[in-house]
């Protein structure tokens, strides 16, 4: 039946299509059941094939083996189609990229005064709650009210979780409160809904309330404390669980890796006793983000060992790693990877490969892969334009920059971080000061800190130290140790003590321990023969303990990632 065409004599078995409408293993035998229905109406007019037909685009609706696309072009051609194929319909878009669809489905429905049922309403709910459509959500809540189902579970328990998307608390618990019944599922919507909004409070404290509680219940709960940082409160919980499953460790391991708890986290890895991606993908992430980079690759190969189906979140995190050690051999690796195991590259994926490239050193593979992406939100035009400005080419990223708003992708606070930083490393100081100021003005983008520390950098480094101090002064907010540690750059690079002096000051009382930050002063000051000053600077640094952290540089050998300590031997990272 899998590859074979389907062939059915011409007759009344209303049974064998059900049967087999069921049983479709691809789109190409939804097309031959199809095709035989109109057949069968052809030579048997008396027979009505809207019930077959209203059948068949239901279960090609939600079939993973059937096309949504083809099922509502079956729906389109029906003249009363009927509530059962409605809901399949709008089951198939509230899940789909157009979930809008299935809205319109259900104004539809409701103009075509077709009853919806208690079937209806949780899907046209979930499109609501995507979609974050307030008004039409509580449009849909009063067809609950006026048809009856405000006593139904699911129901009950879409709308809850609805309310709560949209930051209705009030509303979600009105909802739960009018519940003449509350089974488990109602009672783990409204556990969620508070999870969801933060009020970890308030979620506990319907959690004590429950009757009865399932996995689902504590499972919640564990991963909402886990979001908030409250760890130690999911690992109470955790410990205190009945049953556990999968889910369960996943949740207390995604709260390690969210308080960047490296320890407990492989601890708790470790003594999983069962892993799935999810589990691998979260261990592979929290080592790539505290900085454990070669543990990143060592652990993504023992996934491929233990059989573990890779995925687009699994390559990233490895890809990132790699970026930060700068192994292009390891990048090309994983690149043909990805390729031969069929592993999408989707928006994220190629935006991690453009980053991979660019900071291991290839750009013209970088910008191969974003020139070959179909669509580019602007995270991926962003770390293009970051890419392109870390090897000095200010002229392309200036045509990129151009580029991205005739395509029409609106620039973030992040893209002009990016171009004030390839003005910065070009030192076109007239360029960085034009764009801080169009900032607000020409784009609405309010700037923050890290646009003005750039500007600051370009003019400390062209020697304009007065009007870098200047623009410290005339920022809306406290300067922070960039901004101060900028300036005082500048200073050692153009020898100017005295407004070393001024920043200094400032510099030191907020960063006593960084040990850097008195040895430029001190050099300033020796540089400028002021040698009590120097002499008091590194006296400071000794009584405040500060230290000088050692270079570290970073060379790819073979497949081997190593680094190269100041003053010490080489080690493996």
């Amino acid at each position: 039946m899998i590859n074979k065409p389907i062939f059915i004599k011409i007759s009344p078995l209303k049974p064998q299509f059900d049967y087999l409408i069921t049983k479709c293993k691809s789109l190409k035998q939804f097309k031959q059941l199809h095709a035989q229905i109109i057949i069968q109406q052809t030579f048997l007019p008396h027979q009505s094939s809207l019930p077959l037909l209203c059948k068949l685009a239901s279960v090609c609706a939600v079939s993973p083996h059937g096309s949504l696309s083809y099922a509502n072009t079956i729906f389109n051609q029906q003249s009363n189609p009927t509530v059962h194929l409605y809901n399949a319909l709008i089951r198939g878009f509230s899940a789909s990229i157009v979930p809008q669809e299935a809205t319109l489905l259900f104004r539809k429905m409701i103009r075509g005064n077709v009853k919806p049922n208690n079937m209806t309403f949780p899907f046209v709910i979930k499109a609501c709650k995507v979609l974050s459509m307030t008004e039409f959500g509580v449009l849909v809540h009063s067809y609950v009210l006026k048809c009856g189902f405000e006593s139904d579970f699911y129901v009950q328990s879409s709308l809850i979780m609805f309310y709560a998307n949209v930051k209705c608390l009030r509303d979600a618990q009105q909802v739960f409160d009018l519940c003449p019944e509350r089974d488990v599922v109602c009672w783990n919507s409204m556990i969620d809904a508070y999870v969801k909004c933060g009020e970890m409070e308030v979620a506990r404290k319907v959690f004590d309330e429950m009757p009865y509680r399932d996995v689902i219940s504590w499972n919640c709960l564990i991963n909402g404390y886990g979001v908030v940082g409250s760890i130690g409160e999911a690992k109470k919980l955790f410990d205190e669980m009945p049953e556990r499953n999968i889910v369960s460790w996943n949740s207390m391991l995604a709260g390690y890796v969210k308080c960047g708890n490296v320890e407990d986290a492989v601890n708790m890895f470790r003594c999983m006793p069962r892993r799935d991606v999810v589990s691998w993908n979260a261990m592979l992430a929290c080592y790539a983000q505290n900085g454990k980079y070669n543990e990143t690759l060592v652990l993504f190969d023992e996934m491929k060992l233990a059989g573990v189906r890779v995925n687009e979140a699994t390559v990233v995190s490895v890809l990132s790693a790699i970026g930060q050690l700068g192994g292009l051999d390891q990048g090309v690796q994983l690149h043909l990877y990805i390729n031969e195991n069929g592993i999408k590259i989707n928006q994220i994926v190629a935006t991690a490969l453009i980053d991979m490239y660019a900071k291991c050193g290839n750009i013209a593979e970088a910008l191969k892969v974003f020139n070959s992406m179909q669509t580019r939100d602007v995270l991926s035009w962003n770390t293009m334009l970051i890419g392109v400005g870390m090897h000095g080419h200010a002229n392309e990223a200036q045509e990129l920059f151009k580029k991205m708003q005739i395509e029409g992708i609106v620039p973030n606070d992040i893209t002009f971080v990016a171009m004030l930083g390839v003005f910065r490393h070009a030192g076109m100081t007239e360029e960085g000061q034009k764009l801080l100021s169009s900032m607000k003005g020409v784009y609405g983008v309010e700037p923050k800190i890290e646009h003005y520390g750039c500007v600051i950098d370009l003019l400390s480094r062209a020697g304009r130290l007065k009007e870098a101090l200047n623009l410290i002064k005339s920022m809306p907010f406290e300067p922070n140790e960039y901004a101060y540690g900028a300036l005082l750059g500048g200073c050692k690079i153009h020898g100017n003590a005295e407004v070393a002096q001024l920043v200094g000051k400032h510099l030191l009382d907020l960063e006593p321990q960084h040990g850097g930050r008195y040895i430029v002063l001190s050099n300033i000051y020796a540089e400028a023969k002021r040698w009590d000053d120097a002499r008091a600077t590194q006296k400071l640094m000794q009584d405040n303990g500060a230290a000088k952290m050692p270079g570290v540089s970073v060379i790819e050998l073979k497949e081997d990632v190593h680094s190269v300590v100041a003053k010490d031997r080489a080690n493996i990272i």
